[in-house]
């Protein structure tokens, strides 16, 4: 779940970067929550996050102060105003989270898998509501009347990692993704072995068939096998090379493991040209669990980031 969804529990900003044109900290559609005793997210940091997160606690102070406070749309010109290497303009919106938008809010936490799309008002009374309509990029529009709104799609992440295996390499890739732009399926036969917490972007499956979960998945989902056993790697290897629109298929291995799961696979008919093994990024070599997490996460993004381009 995104941090700037997560309840504020008192007076709370939402600030939502509203447009963004050339060379910019972070896109449309960026958000981040300030409270009077602190933030959840970050618009890009600096000295344009500076100024957000004053305006955000002035207007927290009028809220407390008992005077209205309408939502407020400011440009900020990063090169000249600011001093940011960046160059470019950001319009940011800002909202006291109450009525609408803290309904609006609370529904998108429920939601959170789910594609949705927030309407916002920008001009006169506050106003907001989530609605069906399907779009992609955030921006501002302008109706008949002349009353500007934001059309903020608020979306779950696209990249979805079905994990097999519990183990302590497991654990710490789950920790490594926790708070990058995923969902995570971890599997593993041993119910045991998952800790008593785990990130908001990973759903347990402790199962008998893991192996089931293979199919489960959506369409270009990505694998990654390191499970306790060998015969079980095989296993959902075989599984996994048989599906169709598979994403990315990693196996945690040595060159002597691929070469002997490739022999095994290849006499039952299967190619394992898209199967990566060993896994993480060229040159990395240690093999402490967390090494191998940052290395493992590293890869994935290159992947997924590839993969949105397509």
């Amino acid at each position: 779940m995104a941090d700037w969804l997560t309840p504020a529990g008192e007076p709370a900003v939402l600030v939502t970067v509203a447009r963004a044109e050339g060379s910019v900290p972070r896109e449309a559609g960026t958000h981040m929550l300030v409270t009077a005793s602190g933030q959840f997210d970050t618009i890009g940091g600096g000295h344009l996050e500076h100024k957000a997160f004053a305006i955000a606690r002035e207007m927290i102070a009028a809220r407390r102060a008992g005077r209205a406070v309408a939502p407020h749309l400011e440009r900020f010109p990063l090169g000249p105003s600011l001093g940011q290497c960046c160059g470019g303009v950001v319009w940011l919106l800002f909202e006291t989270v109450s009525g609408g938008l803290e309904e609006a809010m609370a529904q998108l936490r429920q939601r959170r898998r789910q594609d949705s799309c927030r309407i916002s008002a920008i001009d006169g009374e506050a106003e907001c509501r989530l609605v069906d309509e399907q779009h992609k990029e955030t921006h501002i529009h302008t109706d008949a009347g002349g009353r500007r709104w934001l059309v903020d799609p608020v979306k779950p992440p696209r990249a979805h990692l079905v994990l097999f295996g519990a183990g302590h390499v497991g654990a710490a890739i789950v920790r490594a993704l926790a708070e990058l732009p995923c969902s995570v399926t971890w599997v593993d036969e041993r119910d045991a072995m998952f800790p008593a917490e785990v990130p908001g972007n990973v759903t347990i499956e402790a199962t008998d068939t893991p192996e089931a979960c293979v199919d489960e998945a959506p369409d270009h989902a990505s694998y990654l096998v390191l499970t306790h056993s060998h015969a079980l790697d095989l296993q959902l290897s075989e599984a996994i090379l048989r599906r169709p629109r598979v994403g990315w298929f990693g196996l945690i291995g040595s060159k002597t493991k691929r070469a002997q799961f490739t022999s095994r696979l290849e006499a039952k008919g299967l190619s394992t040209q898209n199967m990566v093994c060993p896994i993480g990024l060229p040159g990395i070599i240690d093999k402490a669990p967390a090494v191998i997490a940052a290395s493992v996460a590293a890869q994935l993004l290159m992947v997924w980031e590839s993969q949105a381009k397509d």
